[in-house]
């Protein structure tokens, strides 16, 4: 009688190579999607509650590295400016170049003459960033607020400076995406900007990161679970095959 014994090739084999790529494959977007972060983003801890309840004191937040002449109205920005102290801080752009900017219609921020709407502030406190003036931002300069209107040392504070309390477009560092501690995650949209010329910007690509940050985890884990389950199932095959009895002939 002949044997026959079985080799390495058929579907153990065909799992076995399927597993190795996903385990390479994973990584590869597990370690890109890192690599790409730290690339494109910058964290920041923001040291006061000048941009409650968007960001509190002591949060740390996800800025992207981009150029100032990419900032649009809305935007939460990394900057830093002489006049200000020369620190790296944190503000809304409320404003650019060209704008007219007052406080307040029926409590609401105008900007070129139409009330903005801003969810993000908190309830009842719309009002509170009352008393500017009406004031034209000069070209190529942002105007700033805090989120937290009635203590936030902004725009509002250095009205009497060289460009009606704006900095340039070239002090930006970053723009803001996320919080990334604690948890709060993405920003709210600023669409109260969306119908004034140019509109809104739109998020990074922190979503793509993480997307394949966590899809880089699962291919690893189930590539790497591949060859244990495998054996499991093995052995459990190979026992119940070992208890099986031929049935016994009479002659």
């Amino acid at each position: 009688m002949s044997r026959t014994s079985r080799t390495g090739e058929g579907p153990g084999r065909l799992g076995s190579v399927l597993s190795g790529l996903a385990v390479a494959l994973g990584c590869v977007l597990f370690l890109g999607g890192f690599v790409w972060g730290a690339i494109v983003y910058q964290p920041y801890t923001v040291p006061t509650d000048s941009m409650s309840p968007t960001i509190s004191a002591g949060d740390r937040v996800l800025a992207q590295r981009i150029d100032g002449s990419q900032v649009q109205r809305g935007d939460v920005v990394v900057f830093s400016q002489a006049s200000w102290g020369d620190l790296p801080m944190v503000k809304r752009v409320v404003a650019v170049g060209g704008d007219k900017i007052a406080c307040c219609t029926d409590g609401k921020l105008t900007v070129n003459g139409k009330e903005i709407d801003e969810p993000y502030l908190a309830k009842g406190t719309e009002a509170e960033a009352s008393g500017i003036p009406a004031t034209t931002v000069p070209k190529g300069r942002l105007f700033l607020l805090g989120d937290e209107r009635s203590g936030s040392l902004d725009s509002t504070a250095h009205l009497q400076e060289v460009g009606n309390g704006s900095v340039p477009r070239s002090a930006v560092a970053a723009r803001v995406d996320a919080v990334a501690w604690p948890l709060d995650g993405m920003l709210i949209r600023p669409t109260g900007f969306e119908a004034l010329p140019g509109g809104i910007s739109q998020p990074g690509p922190l979503r793509l990161m993480l997307a394949a940050v966590a899809a880089g985890a699962v291919l690893v884990l189930g590539g790497a679970a591949y060859g244990p389950v495998a054996a499991r199932l093995g052995r459990s095959r190979g026992r119940s095959g070992a208890g099986r009895r031929e049935p016994v002939r009479v002659r």
